[in-house]
Parts: C-alpha cells; structure tokens; sequence
C-alpha cells in the first residue's frame, strides 16, 4: 500500500511540473550583424500570428484577421508589449533591463525622440538569433549583468496534423543563466495592454501627424488560475462583439511559486503608467496589484519570481493565447475562423494546448530534427523549411467549415490579391506535401465552387462566401489546368479515389473549357492560341511556353484520372492532343536554345467569354506585354509540376535541358549594380539573382510588365527545374542566391515577398527536397520511389512521413524506410529505376515500422 501511495504522489509531483523547453536544433546562425530584419511568425495554421524580433522583441501583432507589419498594439513608443528582467545579488542594488537586444545606430534618429519601440528601457548589449523554424532562439547577454538569457519561442508544426498545426498560442521561454559565483534573485515579466478592439484598421492622426491606432473600449483584465496555470485573461465590455477586432488574449504562465500580477496600471497621462510599472517592478522583482481600471486599454502584467543558484539556469515560461472569430476576409459578410470553434476563448486556448506541450514539443522536434539530419544542402532546407512559416502568416486562413483560403500575399496592412489565386497557388508544393487534407480543401473549393458547371469557367479568384458564387468571372490558362494537375497530385498522394470520383465530372468541365469555340484550344490541335491570362497579369496571344506545357500537363493528368474512372473515349482523346500539342511545341515554339512565344495579332479575333480580362491594349497588329521571343525563368512550370507528379516528360527531354542551360546563360546576374528595372525590386545593388525574363534575340518594346523584375517564387521554378535534370550545382547555387538575400540583415528570413510579404509561390521551394530524394509516392498504386543517391532524405505524402537512408554495401545500396508519423500504405518499393522489395498487397507501415532491403 505504500509502495502504491508513493507511485501515486510520485505521479501527481511528475504532472505538476511545469514544462520548459528541450534542446532545441539550430539550422541558421544570425550574428548580431543580422538581427534586424528577423521577424519569425508565432502562430498557428490559419490563427495568425505575432513575431519573435532578431533582438528578442514581439513585434507584428498580426493576431485579429488582418495583417499588422509594425503594429505593435499602441502608438509606437515604449508603450509596445515586451518583457523585462530584474536580477539582484544577495547584497547588491538589483538591475534591470528589457530583454531585448541592442538599439543599431540607424534607429536613433526621430522627430520626436521615439525612433522604435522601447527606445527608453535598458536592454541587452548583445544579441544573436539561431533558428530552426518552427524554432527560434534569442541569445543576450551584457557585461554588466551576472546573467545570460536564452528566448526560446515556437509554436507547434506536425506535418499530417493539421489540428495540432493550428493553435493560436505563442509558446515564450526566458531560460536564464546564473554566470556569477553568488545565488541570484531573479524574476521575469511580461508586460501588453489590453487591446481587444485595436488591430491596428482604426484610428486618427495626431497634431504631429502620426496615426494613433483605437478601438479599444471599456476593456477589462481579469486573474485567473486554472488547471494548467495562472495569468490575465483580457477581453472587452464596449468592442462590438461583430467587429473583427473583438475576442480575447491571454497571457499566462506555467510557473508554480512566486508569481505575481498587475490587472491595470496609473493613467497613462504623460506615459506614466510605463513609469509606474518600472518602479513596482524594480523595486523588488515583484508586481502591485492595481484594481482601479486606469485607461480603455489597461496595462496587463505578469512576473515570475525565482532563485537561480550559480552557474544554474532556470527557465521561465509564458503563454500568449488569443481567440478572434469574425474573420471576413474579403467577403462582406463574416465567414470566422475554423480555430475559434475549437476554443471557448483565449482562456481556453492555454487550458487545452498547455498540458499537450510535451507531446507537441516533441512530435515537433521529431519533425525539424529528421529534416534536419537529413542530407539536403544547407540552402535547401533553409528554403524549404523556412517558407512554412508562409502557411501560418495572414496568407493563409481557415474559414469555420475548415477549408483553407489564400491570399496571394499580405500587404503591411491588408491582404494582398483575393481569391486563392489559383495561378499563384499552382506554384506551392508545402501544402499538398505536408498538410494533405488541407491541399484536398482548396481542391474542393476550385472544383465546387469556383468552376461554373455550365460553361467550365474556373474564376482564378473565388468569392467568399461560398454559398454565394461570387468571384471575378475570369478564368487563367495556367491556374486552370494547374488545378486539374494539383488534382492529379493530391489524388495520387493521398490514394483518395472516391474523392476522384466524386469530382470527375469537374475536371472533364475544367479541361473541356479549352476547347470552346474562341478558346484556348478551340480548334482542338493541342496547342493553346486564344487569349490566355496568365500569372503575368496580362494576356498572352499566341501559343506559348508557360501555358502550353501547363496544357500539356493537364491532357496528361486528364488521361491517367479518365483511365481510372474508366472513360476510355475521354482518355484517348487527351492522349491524341497531348501528342500532337508536344510534338508542334517543341518543332515551333523550341528555338534551339529555349521555349519562346509566337505572337498572335488579337485584333479581328474573337476570344471566349471569360478569357479577356481587358487589361491589354489590344489595339494594332503587334499586342503589348507579351512575351515574344523572350527567354522566361519559368517557362518549364509545367514540366516542373509534371515532375513533381510523377507523369514524365511533357516535351522533349534534351530541349528541358537545353533551355534551363539558356535560363542561366541568359536570364542570370552574378550582381544586380547595372542591371535596369522600371517596376519593383526584390533583389538589389550586388545580389545575385534570375531574371524573369530576358531577350538575347530582340525586346518587344513593351513586353508583360515583370520582366526585369526578380521574384524568388519563379526563382526556385528554375532552379528546381535544374535539381531535376541533374544539373545539381546549378539549381543549388540559383537557392543559395535567395536565401543570401534573405539573411537576417537586409530582409527577414522567413518572408519572402512578391507581390506583398510571406507570398504563397515561395513555398515552391519545398519541392526542392523532392527533386534531390527523387520522392515520389502513390497512394492509387500504393508506390514509393527514391532515387539511388545514397545518404538520408526526410520525406512526407501529406499524411505520413519519415526518412529513407541509403547506405553502400559493397556492390549494393542498402535502404531503410522508417515511417515517425501517420500510416503509409505501400507494396513496391523502387529505388532509382528498379523495383527492389514488394510487401504485402496490403500492407501499411505504421509510426515506428520500418523495412529494410538491398539493391
């Protein structure tokens, strides 16, 4: 009986620890050289998020529904959310200092001596940041304390679970190092004001020109203690319950012990109630409850107390949590949020995600440390693995029903190009690959909702809500046979035929809509030449690269799915245009060196409806933005795509070859210092890059507006493409080139921006991973092929994941397939271009399961 009651108080002391953080990896090192741009999202998929800063600040509180670069909740000053330090010896005056980085001299100049946000508090002499997204790590110290600090944020990213994938918490460590021979008395608050209602949409201009964001009205702060925790819970009593801006935050803390708290601060007339706060919490290390509600938007505070014995570190943890669920997008009428129908309110957030910490550490480290240990280059998983955070931005969001929605991008403040757009989102790879039930989503959406089931039209933008049909009544070549090979991906990655079935009849619309009199291919040849909106924004006329081999690519798609539902005279059919269209692309669009455009005159010509955008002059003989006889980085999309679907080459191989050769002969820049560009810059001065586009035979005097422009999403088009063809050191330098310019100093390294910040193509740069394993897997054929390069290679379907290590053995390559998450079905495996073990008919490699075989 004692030994039982012992295990029982064993067991109950075991769950009452409160969680710290592991040893977490570290892929990137960002010296304090580098530290400026750094801004990682923390948040969940489709939940928003808030950033950890280079120097250890919270900055872009982007957590109400729309974007916020540089909001930082109050009029920028020191008013902003952070958290301080006070450590004191046992027989010293203590010190205190925010927990941020040093100020860099740029910042110093303002025309009212308030250059950034806490300017006025003491901080960290130095600063360093490691990441391993979704891991990021602050490192400070300063001559001048006896401690050094280590800021450890994340928020949990499971590939194949969405759910655990989407919380909207914020998950902050201050583990903090006692460098000194004495024990110290430390303590570590957190301090934000309350600003439900403030997101930064409303607000006036003060007498000094600034904008002074409101909103908040009648917001309240309330302690609580609850199962996991302790801490304020902030809501509001005036917001409008409809407005955006209207839910709840928590900050809270895991800590058992010494915590102390602050519901509300003195009026905040002259900036006194940051005054206020620094002498309660300097005095002592602890704060003075203030029960007298002082502002609309009171000042929350929450400190942990602590004891750190020398050369000992103790960690200190906090929660933000927050729950918004008017989410209107760019709808009219509201269509939520698919989190806040998991949650209650902020409260419940910390509640419910708090004790699953360990696990969804864990699973999450599972998930960085296999990628990590895996044998892609450097750039690459960088790339790769740092665009995800694109997928947890404010480009991203799930309405209540679940489905996933996409802006193109966000703008600082608004989201950027309604619509899931589908001639961007062809680009990505990340969801389909890592989050498949998401991927099949917007499958649903572009099938059920955004084609029309008359005419075929798919409008490249869909309206919300849903119910409602509306849209931009435009279709784009490439988004629309894009999505029918998306189709074919996600069908084949998931083994879903009933999901095929379902929406075969969609897919015969989609395609068949190029053949409509006027169309894209309305005289049924095989190749496209009526006026085709594409990614450029303008309209091509004439056959071209760019949707030509998307066509291509989709005829194929079109014939593998026809085959499976047993529509022979629609298989056939795709089967003679694919033939006869790839056969005339590569004898008149192929020049010898590359894939270029024939330039049709519009005038006379009839288009069909939903084709023409109206955005071209199409008046005289030769149309404006075209390409012509250019040389485009992405010509080969839709070769890309069909190597990432497994459906083979889509023209000739030599001529891929050759024209991805030409890309880099024609459209690289060692340095950009000469190089001219009337439009936007992503790449700048000395930074090398491709260009869109370049004309070794002659420049139309107007060609398609980007031309000179640099975008990293077409980018890694390329570059990938290369990966493909085995010219490896190419494609590898043409990766290194964008994460160079991403590098903490001149931009941050997890936004990559094109038409507004975290821009969805940029996560193409996933597929990079599987054109270096040679992943590919089918869930109709239950197959999975590597190539016979040996080393380790992470890899994931969408639903289940783990890594593949091919080791040499003599004259044979031993492999080991071992699955860390989900089930994966599977009965032959290939490795390079042999068929080397077959399982059972049915067999299903479960977590921890793992084959081993010789070829």
């Amino acid at each position: 009986m004692k030994k039982l009651l012992f295990l029982l108080f064993a067991t109950q002391a075991l769950a009452q620890t409160p969680w710290k953080p592991q040893k977490w990896p570290t892929l990137k090192h960002y010296d304090q050289q580098h530290l400026t741009r750094i801004a990682m999202p923390i948040g969940g998929i489709g939940t928003g998020t808030v950033s950890l800063g280079g120097r250890g600040q919270l900055q872009d509180w982007e957590i109400m529904n729309r974007p916020g670069k540089g909001f930082s909740t109050t009029l920028p000053g020191n008013m902003a959310p952070f958290f301080a330090i006070y450590v004191k010896k046992p027989t010293e005056t203590a010190q205190a200092k925010a927990l941020i980085g040093p100020l860099e001299t740029h910042e110093y100049q303002h025309m009212e001596g308030r250059p950034v946000d806490h300017h006025g508090l003491p901080r960290f002499a130095k600063a360093s940041f490691d990441a391993a997204y979704p891991f990021g790590q602050v490192n400070l110290s300063d001559e001048k304390l006896p401690v050094t600090v280590q800021i450890k944020a994340f928020n949990p990213l499971i590939p194949g679970d969405a759910e655990r994938s989407g919380i909207p918490i914020a998950v902050l460590t201050y583990e903090v190092t006692n460098t000194s021979n004495q024990p110290l008395t430390v303590s570590v608050a957190g301090s934000m004001r309350n600003f439900v209602g403030k997101d930064g949409s409303k607000g006036s201009k003060s007498w000094k020109g600034e904008f002074n964001p409101s909103g908040a009205k009648q917001n309240k702060n309330q302690f609580r203690q609850g199962k996991t925790g302790q801490g304020i819970f902030m809501y509001s009593d005036g917001v409008d319950k409809a407005d955006p801006a209207w839910g709840t935050i928590a900050l809270s803390t895991n800590a058992v012990g010494d915590v102390s708290y602050r519901t509300s601060s003195v009026p905040n007339a002259w900036e006194n109630a940051l005054l206020d706060f620094w002498d309660d919490f300097t005095e002592d290390g602890k704060l003075t409850e203030k029960t007298k509600v002082a502002d609309e938007d009171p000042m929350a505070s929450l400190a942990v107390k602590k004891t750190i014995q020398p050369k000992q570190t103790e960690s200190f943890t906090f929660f933000i949590t927050w729950h918004f669920p008017n989410r209107f997008a760019w709808s009219k009428e509201r269509v939520g949020n698919y989190y806040t129908t998991r949650y209650a309110d902020a409260w419940d957030v910390a509640e419910k995600a708090v004790p699953q910490l360990p696990q969804l550490e864990n699973e999450t480290l599972l998930f960085v440390n296999s990628f990590l240990k895996s044998d892609y280059p450097e750039a690459v998983k960088e790339a790769a693995l740092f665009n995800l955070s694109t997928l947890r931005s404010q480009t991203v969001f799930r309405t209540e029903d679940g489905r996933m929605f996409g802006w193109e991008g966000v703008m600082d403040s608004e989201g950027s190009c309604a619509g899931s757009c589908t001639h961007v989102w062809n680009y990505e790879q990340a969801t389909a690959f890592l989050f498949g039930d998401l991927a099949q989503t917007m499958r649903d959406v572009e099938f059920n909702y955004a084609l029309d089931s008359t005419s075929g039209i798919m409008q490249f933008r869909v309206g919300l809500p849903l119910n409602k049909g509306a849209g931009n009544g435009m279709a784009a070549a490439d988004g629309q046979m894009g999505t029918i090979m998306k189709f074919y991906r996600d069908w084949q990655l998931s083994g879903n035929t009933a999901f095929l079935q379902k929406n075969w009849p969609k897919i015969k619309r989609a395609l068949a809509f190029a053949w409509v009199p006027d169309g894209w291919d309305g005289n049924l040849d095989g190749v496209m030449d009526g006026a085709q909106h594409n990614t450029m924004d303008v309209e091509y006329f004439g056959p071209n690269p760019q949707m030509q081999i998307w066509y291509l690519g989709a005829l194929k798609a079109s014939e593998k799915m026809a085959e499976a539902m047993h529509d022979a005279a629609f298989a056939q059919q795709c089967k003679t245009l694919f033939q006869s269209g790839s056969t005339w692309a590569d004898q008149h669009l192929f020049n010898g060196e590359y894939y270029e455009q024939q330039v049709m005159s519009p005038v006379g010509r009839k288009f069909a409806k939903g084709t023409m955008s109206g955005w071209n002059n199409i008046q005289g003989e030769f149309p404006p933005f075209q390409l012509a006889k250019g040389c485009l980085v992405d010509q080969l999309v839709g070769q890309f795509m069909a190597h990432v679907c497994g459906l083979g080459y889509l023209v000739k191989p030599q001529n891929v070859q050759t024209s991805l050769k030409s890309i880099l002969k024609y459209n690289y820049r060692a340095t950009l210092t000469e190089h001219f560009n009337n439009m936007r810059s992503y790449a700048l001065a000395d930074e090398p890059a491709l260009l869109m586009a370049s004309w070794p035979k002659g420049r139309p005097t107007v060609p398609f507006p980007y031309f000179a422009e640099v975008m990293t999403g077409f980018e890694y088009t390329a570059a990938i493409g290369m990966l493909y063809e085995n010219m490896t050191d190419d494609g590898l330098q043409c990766i290194q080139n964008i994460r160079y310019r991403y590098d903490g100093a001149k931009r941050s390294p997890f936004d990559e921006a094109e038409c507004g910040h975290h821009y969805a193509r940029a996560m193409i740069s996933w597929a990079s991973t599987l054109a270096l394993s040679g992943f590919q897997y089918s869930g109709v054929e239950k197959t999975l092929h590597f190539n016979d390069q040996p080393g380790t290679f992470f890899w994931s379907n969408g639903y289940a994941w783990g890594t593949c290590t091919k080791q040499k053995q003599g004259t044979q390559l031993k492999t080991t397939l071992t699955v860390l998450h989900g089930q994966l079905p599977v009965q032959t495996v290939q490795i390079g271009n042999k068929k080397v073990h077959e399982l059972a008919v049915n067999a299903v490699l479960k977590v921890g399961e793992k084959v081993e075989f010789l070829r």
